[in-house]
């Protein structure tokens, strides 16, 4: 799902190298094709979750690592990413960001085991983090004042439309072809944007651009890749392993000299200074904590449908549209709901509203209809994002100047992206240990050979993916199996639950620390 503050990206830089008419057209085909091509690849792939663990007898941490990989890459280097646009060149660096991407989209496709594809998933998510700011400084530079909002419609609208059609295209292909092609798609796609940028996009550049920090963007990266390392591994090798011990202190030691390291270096890319507006600090851990909840949702959601609810790939890809669709149509509507009430309103009820749609989702059991127990609780929380995305957007805008609207905005988009990356880590401890006590209560009372409990007690961690022991009499045999997917339901449940309070803490930051004016206190 796309993150807060795309927009504002877009109009945060001035048009340097405006283009004629014809020229402009092809400009926007290419940086929305790009862009939808990375959006696409944050969500398709969760779709395809299920087929990677059954192709790759993989546990859930293996498949945690699917994600993980990409988004940290791309959460970690999406700020200096388009530092490296303004110094080297927007379009050089967008093409390399778009070649990097379909290159590894293809080794993906290749990939014969899942540690291959976790390497090319994290080369996937450096990708990211070059093409998505590099599309969006090339529509900021090549379009005029008069022109650049119908670009930015044509964009948002063309974008949303694909991130919604992704997931039930993915879907469609794993069903029918294989998750395989859910990565050889991009490369068609990747062929048409390199041919049109270089023939269409001009070259530009900030010449006030001096220097990249690279001390951050390495901080950045090691901080959250050891953080998140040592949790998910963690589940395999417990809390003393000294791996799990040594990638959780260097991760914790690297962030915490980043933070450091941003107030010394002369220019930032976290800027920490703009945080001393309580409005911007409170708007960026509102994001921290409502994108963890939805990033986390859009990891387990996917599982459950394939494997609990026995829905196809098709089906589920289908089961998330209403909420994203929600999101597009409802966003003009929720803009003016910000020049009505002010932010601050809208900010309040909309985390409430994703609460109770979190809740709802914590209801339903292991064989449930769609259409009662799932889609209200997807048109709730459709309807909760859709209020706060556009008030969330403007609160960034207003509590900086006019000159650090992009910083702003690029710091508010990270912070969405590492929320998700930092959530399933956590949140995927706690659904394998619920998971995993509550499967451990149940089998105890089938009276199972200790042989059968060791097996299905060593491979755990695949949740629902747990295979049915062979050798077993039919009926113990659905007795087994019915455990299985009633424990997967009650860790969802609990981390719905979860869910559901980081969505009300997001009200809480909302009514403390978010001002309904314009805030100038930095």
């Amino acid at each position: 799902m796309r993150t807060p503050c795309d927009e504002i990206l877009l109009r945060s830089t001035d048009a340097s190298v405006p283009c004629s008419d014809r020229a402009k057209n092809w400009i926007l085909a290419a940086t929305i094709l790009a862009s939808s091509m990375a959006f696409i690849d944050s969500t398709v792939v969760n779709v395809a979750l299920p087929a990677l663990q059954a192709s790759f007898h993989a546990t859930v941490v293996d498949v945690q690592w699917v994600v993980e990989s990409y988004g940290l890459f791309l959460g970690a280097l999406i700020l200096v990413g388009g530092s490296f646009g303004d110094l080297l060149g927007r379009r050089r660096v967008f093409l390399a960001g778009v070649s990097i991407f379909a290159l590894s989209s293809i080794v993906c496709g290749f990939a014969s085991t899942i540690q291959q594809l976790i390497a090319a998933r994290s080369i996937q998510g450096i990708g990211g983090a070059l093409l998505v700011p590099g599309s969006l400084a090339i529509i900021s530079t090549s379009f005029d004042e008069e022109s650049r909002g119908q670009a930015i419609g044509t964009w948002s609208g063309f974008t949303a439309i694909t991130t919604a059609v992704g997931p039930l295209l993915g879907g469609w292909l794993v069903q029918h072809a294989s998750w395989r092609w859910v990565f050889f798609i991009n490369l068609p796609i990747a062929i048409g944007v390199i041919v049109v940028s270089l023939s269409s996009i001009p070259k530009s550049r900030n010449p006030t651009a001096q220097r990249v920090d690279w001390i951050g963007a390495l901080l950045a990266t090691v901080g959250l890749g050891g953080l998140v390392a040592g949790l998910i591994e963690s589940t395999n090798l417990g809390w003393r392993n000294p791996l799990v011990l040594g990638a959780l202190i260097v991760g914790s030691g690297c962030l915490f000299a980043f933070v450091f390291a941003e107030n010394v270096v002369t220019e930032p890319m976290f800027p920490l200074a703009l945080f001393k507006s309580s409005s911007f600090a409170g708007a960026n851990l509102l994001t921290l904590f409502l994108y963890a909840a939805i990033g986390v949702f859009f990891f387990l959601f996917p599982l459950n449908l394939i494997q609990v609810q026995r829905y196809s790939t098709t089906a589920t890809g289908a089961a998330m549209l209403p909420l994203i669709l929600l999101m597009f149509l409802l966003s003009r509507w929720s803009g003016g709901l910000v020049s009505r009430y002010g932010p601050r309103l809208p900010l309040l009820v909309g985390p409430l509203l994703s609460a109770f749609g979190f809740a709802l989702f914590a209801l339903p059991g292991t064989a449930n209809s769609y259409w009662k127990a799932f889609f209200p609780a997807i048109i709730v929380l459709g309807l909760g994002m859709a209020v706060t995305v556009a008030p969330l957007t403007t609160v960034i805008m207003n509590s900086v100047s006019r000159n650090q609207v992009g910083t702003a905005s690029g710091i508010n988009n990270a912070v969405a992206r590492v929320a998700g990356v930092v959530a399933i880590a956590v949140l995927g401890i706690v659904m394998v240990k619920v998971f995993s006590s509550q499967l451990n209560s149940s089998l105890a009372q089938l009276e199972l050979p200790s042989a059968v409990l060791h097996q299905l007690r060593t491979e755990e961690t695949k949740l629902a993916g747990l295979p049915v022991p062979s050798g077993l009499d039919p009926a113990t045999g659905v007795a087994v199996a019915s455990s299985i997917k009633e424990a997967f339901v009650f860790g969802f449940r609990v981390v719905m639950v979860i869910c559901s309070g980081l969505s009300l803490a997001s009200t809480a930051v909302a009514w403390s620390m978010i001002r309904g004016e314009r805030d100038n206190a930095h």
